[in-house]
């Protein structure tokens, strides 16, 4: 049985009439790359974003179908909560559908990674480890809201 990626690549070479240098040339990617996206019965890894992107170029379609696809072949559902007039982050998509199929003990350890990374980008922002939210400093008393 085909995975989507499979699904996608086949059916646009069939319906353009390309061949995997086609794809390549235009996606500049390997042809290597684009044959073994097209034949491999299992994507374990999430491709490269520059590999989505030529790819993508390379069958004339849109980045984010291309994406769906390959994520989906990946066994990754992804889930992009737009807000209007912000662009769509496929990164965060892509760690908030990978954090999902952790255990639980590894979600506690990517949320302390999280936390740890962002009290040392925003050092005002502390987070308050029982309840999972933000806390800032309080400004006007100068404490902390622990």
């Amino acid at each position: 049985m085909a995975n989507a990626l499979q699904e996608l690549v086949k059916s646009r070479l069939e319906q353009q009439g390309w061949s995997y240098g086609d794809v390549a040339r235009r996606g500049d990617i390997p042809r290597s790359t684009v044959h073994h996206l097209a034949t491999a019965e299992r994507v374990t890894r999430m491709p490269q974003q520059a590999t989505l992107e030529g790819l993508a170029r390379g069958l004339e379609l849109p980045l984010d179908t291309v994406r769906r696809a390959a994520a989906e072949a990946c066994g990754i559902h992804l889930y992009f909560e737009e807000t209007p007039g912000t662009p769509a982050d496929p990164e965060v998509a892509t760690l908030i559908a990978s954090v999902q199929q952790l255990s639980p003990a590894d979600r506690r350890h990517v949320t302390a990674l999280v936390e740890s990374l962002l009290r040392t980008t925003h050092p005002d922002t502390e987070t308050d480890a029982d309840t999972g939210t933000d806390t800032d400093a309080d400004a006007d008393t100068g404490t902390d809201t622990d």
